[in-house]
Order: C-alpha cells, then sequence, then structure tokens
C-alpha cells in the first residue's frame, strides 16, 4: 500500500472518534466564517482553555465583523488585553472593514490575502466554514502525520508541510471541516507534543507506524531550536495622587501600540530615585516567542507629575489602555498602593 493509499485509510477510522471523543468548544458547531475566523485567530500559539472565555467576550462585543470595523483600534486591542501576540487584534480589525466592504471571501485565495492570515488559518476557515478540501496543516498536524507514517523528514523544512498538504488535499472527505478539526483534536488531547503520546486512546494505535515500532516519541523530527535573547529592563510604577504614569510603545515592533509602565534597559535606566520614593520592589520574567525580558519592578511615589507620560487612574487604566500581560506582575501595585 503506497502512502496516499495507506493515508486515505486512516480517514475513517479518525472522523468515527472525533465524532465522539470531540470536546464541546464554544467555536464547534458553527459554520459562520466571521466566527471560525475569529476562533482560529485566537488560537495561534495559544491555550485552548486560555481562549474560550475570549472568544464568548469579544463575540459578544463584535458580533459580526461589521461591528468589529466600526471599533476604535484601541477598544479592539483592550478587549484582547492578556491575549498576547496583538497584532493578530490589529490584523483581525484590518480584515474586518476590507470584509464589511466586500463581504467574507468564499474561496482559499481570497482568504488568504486577507491580513493576518497565512497557509494554514486559510486552510481551517474554508474547510470549516465552506466545506472545502483545504488542509490546515501546522505543527500539531504535521506531529501526528509522521508519526502515523513513521516520516523522519525534518518538519520545520517548508517544503515537508507543503508535501504533506498535498497528500492530505487528495484524501480530505466529504466533510472536511469534520476532518480538519478532527486532526487538530487528535494531536491536542492524545497524540500529544510533550510526554509520552496516549496512544492507548489513538484511533490509529492498530496501524500507526511509529507506535508499532515503539517509536512514538523519536517523531516528528525538527531543526534545533535556537536560544531565545535575554533583554533586562526597569519597570518604573509611578504613583501620584492616586495616578500611575503610563507611556504608549511604538507602532512598530513588540508590542507595538500598547501602554506600559515607563520601561528602560537596565543599562541606561534613571535610578528609581530620581522618581521620587520607592515604596516597593520586585523581579519578573516574561516569555515571548525569541526574547526574554528580565525585569526589575519599583513602585515609586513619584515626586511630581512627569510631563512624558499619560497619568492615569486604576479604573481608567482597567477600562481604556491596555496593558500587556508582561506587566502583569506590576499591576497589584496598582489598588494596593
Amino acid at each position: 500500500m503506497d502512502e496516499l493509499e495507506f493515508l486515505k485509510s486512516a480517514v475513517p477510522p479518525l472522523l468515527g472518534w472525533y465524532r465522539i471523543y470531540k470536546r464541546d468548544l464554544p467555536w464547534r458547531g458553527t459554520r459562520d466564517p466571521y466566527r471560525v475566523w475569529v476562533s482560529e485567530i485566537m488560537l495561534q500559539q495559544t491555550r485552548v482553555e486560555a481562549v474560550k472565555t475570549y472568544y464568548c467576550n469579544f463575540l459578544e462585543k463584535f458580533p459580526t465583523a461589521e461591528a468589529l470595523a466600526a471599533a476604535e483600534l484601541p477598544e479592539v486591542l483592550k478587549s484582547w488585553e492578556g491575549l498576547g501576540y496583538y497584532s493578530r487584534a490589529r490584523n483581525l480589525h484590518a480584515a474586518a472593514k476590507i470584509i464589511a466592504e466586500s463581504g467574507f471571501p468564499q474561496t482559499w485565495e481570497g482568504v488568504r490575502a486577507l491580513p493576518g492570515i497565512g497557509d494554514y488559518t486559510a486552510g481551517a476557515i474554508c474547510s470549516i466554514a465552506y466545506g472545502l478540501p483545504c488542509p490546515a496543516v501546522d505543527g500539531n498536524v504535521l506531529r501526528i502525520l509522521t508519526r502515523l507514517l513513521k516520516d523522519g523528514r525534518n518538519i520545520d523544512d517548508n517544503r515537508t508541510k507543503a508535501e504533506f498538504s498535498a497528500m492530505l488535499k487528495e484524501v480530505y472527505p466529504e466533510g472536511a471541516g469534520d476532518f480538519c478539526q478532527s486532526l487538530m483534536e487528535l494531536g491536542a488531547i492524545v497524540c500529544v507534543p510533550n510526554g509520552a503520546p496516549l496512544c492507548g486512546q489513538c484511533p490509529w494505535r492498530e496501524f500507526c507506524r511509529a507506535h508499532l515500532a515503539g517509536e512514538e516519541e523519536r517523531y516528528p523530527v525538527r531543526a534545533e531550536k535556537r536560544a531565545r535573547k535575554r533583554a533586562d529592563y526597569m519597570v518604573f510604577v509611578l504613583e501620584r495622587e492616586g495616578k500611575f504614569a503610563i507611556e504608549q510603545r511604538k507602532e512598530s515592533g513588540l508590542l507595538a501600540g500598547l501602554w506600559q509602565f515607563p520601561l528602560m534597559e537596565k543599562e541606561s535606566a534613571s535610578p528609581p530615585e530620581y522618581f521620587g520614593t520607592v515604596a516597593a520592589k520586585r523581579s519578573a520574567k516574561h516569555i515571548f516567542t525569541h526574547v526574554e525580558w528580565h525585569m526589575t519592578g519599583y513602585l515609586v511615589r513619584a515626586r511630581e507629575f512627569f510631563p512624558d507620560y499619560v497619568w492615569a487612574s486604576e479604573r481608567e487604566i482597567s477600562e481604556k489602555y491596555a496593558l500587556p500581560s508582561a506587566f502583569k506582575a506590576f499591576t497589584p501595585w496598582l489598588s494596593n498602593s
């Protein structure tokens, strides 16, 4: 049996398993492309449990693409606060303006052309919302397929992703949406990335080549990860008369356009005493994809309202200004100072 026939034979047991064991998630059961799109964008590099509440709250506030397009960007960013990777929210907002004017695209090419949508997300939207045989291949899907086929190709090579996408396109059944989600589900709850996969619960356990060879944990094959860069900062939570100093980040780069407490590289930072009297100090670390922030934070009773900053109350910061979760270690000072 060649690889394509072998893969085709694996489709029915996977679909049967999915229809029995799939999780009850807020975005399951809808074919509304707007709702599918929002869920797929939120799920990028974010845990399912973290997304559930955000998804429901976001749709309550922006139930349609037209509602999202009509909102101001700061309002959208505030609704995204804590979810991370804020460029996703900016791209959602930009794409919503296109959709509000022209309607949601109904082809892979049209969906792929929207801001912030790559091959995987376009495939997921088209298969789930429109039932089109458009593969959505990411690291999770590559992991389960390389284990199934005992395939040693490097999954970080774009050619590998393209080759598996072409294979999947040939075996997509009529229920394209269910098949797309069944692949995602198997990788999320059974053929897991960390630790031993739960092969005893897998619908492919009787013919998965890596499992039969006892080599599940050898796959997938990946390129060696590069070490993250380290950046050291001082964070100043300046308080005066119930107001706190915040500043807006630049409109490009990491956390672009969001708000933060005054942040300075340690090597060039002013000492905290420059701003006033230090009331508390704590350290924190935040990990981004390619860099780690190591922060020393100071709660300072400011000697004046420094004009370089916006001064806002705890309530104003909570309701109006999107403050990234990188600073969550210091936000308790807002209510305890």
